[in-house]
């Protein structure tokens, strides 16, 4: 399975699963690490219902463990932006991908406050964890 540079901001894995199965083992990798799950956006049904020419496949996740969220909101509440955390499932070129935005990356870039990136790096873990869970689900370790 493939990762991402350790110096990008996006942290991408590969999957040998179907994109269906990722995604169903995404959704149940969620839960089992605390966090929940608030919304999915089909991003290519959304495309290709809008006329858009799209074969590839993408599904947003949007999670949240809500202490993590509270202490971002408490240290500056227009971080609310950057909130919550967006997980991806999707296929490029016949390969399955599990993807995320790096929190640390993305809190880093907002505000220089070291609580936020404790937390942001808390969370990065979990979402980390997440995400190898569901790429690696079904598959012998």
């Amino acid at each position: 399975m493939g990762k991402s540079s350790e110096t990008s901001p996006l942290v991408v894995v590969e999957t040998p699963q179907p994109f269906e199965e990722a995604c169903r083992a995404l959704e149940a990798a969620i839960p089992a690490h605390g966090f929940g799950l608030l919304t999915v956006h089909d991003l290519g049904e959304t495309l290709r219902h809008k006329g858009i020419a799209f074969a590839e496949h993408c599904r947003i996740y949007e999670v949240c463990e809500p202490q993590q969220a509270g202490r971002v909101l408490a240290s500056h509440m227009a971080l609310n932006v950057a909130l919550p955390c967006r997980l991806s499932v999707y296929t490029e070129a016949g390969v399955t991908r599990i993807g995320m935005v790096s929190p640390v990356a993305m809190l880093s870039g907002l505000s220089s406050d070291p609580g936020l990136q404790s937390v942001a790096s808390e969370v990065e873990a979990t979402t980390r964890a997440i995400i190898d869970m569901a790429a690696t689900a079904g598959n012998p370790a």
